[in-house]
């Protein structure tokens, strides 16, 4: 999720300062991913920088500042919506890389780090699914009840994409040859090669 793109299309709504901004997408994001103040500035300080906010008036009596979007703020927030998202701008998938590592690494039994995940994946899909049935069905939930969506759809391919892979690492470990004798071991690539 790009903060940068959630800002500005959170001031496109009308100016705000840093706390309020923060509030709001928690609001619409039911803080599945929660944002601290500082990021907040930080970002706000990058969008001015590059032309997109500017500070709307004066600081209010607490001394906030709060920030309206540019014309080109604006633009970006319009080609931002306008843009399918990139699986290359998406971060790392740190579940393959580690399945892919466990695979190649000796000594891992890959099926349990597999029911491992499986078992994580199974109990925030329920705890997804009690969320989603106390959501309501107002406009007000909408964004909320979108981003839950999301959540449960990722976590049932997840789960699917687990039961893909422990059929694969179950099959891969049938066609290894058994550890034996050197004469064994040369003698089961050969006898595969004959097969294919």
């Amino acid at each position: 999720m790009s903060i940068r793109h959630g800002l500005l299309a959170l001031l496109q709504r009308g100016p705000s300062h840093g706390y309020q901004l923060r509030a709001e997408f928690d609001a619409a994001t039911g803080a599945t991913w929660p944002l601290n103040v500082g990021q907040v500035y930080s970002t706000l300080d990058r969008l001015e920088r590059d032309g997109l906010v500017v500070q709307d008036g004066a600081p209010d009596a607490d001394g906030r500042i709060a920030y309206r979007l540019t014309d080109a703020g604006r633009a970006e927030v319009s080609g931002w919506f306008g843009s399918p998202v990139s699986p290359k701008g998406a971060p790392r998938d740190e579940l393959a890389i580690k399945l892919a590592l466990a695979v190649t690494t000796p000594g891992v039994d890959v099926l349990a780090v597999v029911q491992t995940q499986r078992t994580a994946t199974m109990t925030g899909l329920q705890q997804l699914t009690r969320l989603k049935a106390r959501a309501g069905d107002g406009a007000e939930d909408l964004a909320w009840s979108l981003v839950l969506d999301s959540l449960v759809f990722r976590a049932e391919a997840e789960s699917r994409w687990l039961d893909h892979c422990e059929a694969r690492v179950a099959r891969a470990a049938t066609r290894r040859p058994a550890p034996g004798p050197a004469t064994a071991a040369t003698e089961a690539p050969a006898v595969e090669r004959s097969r294919r």
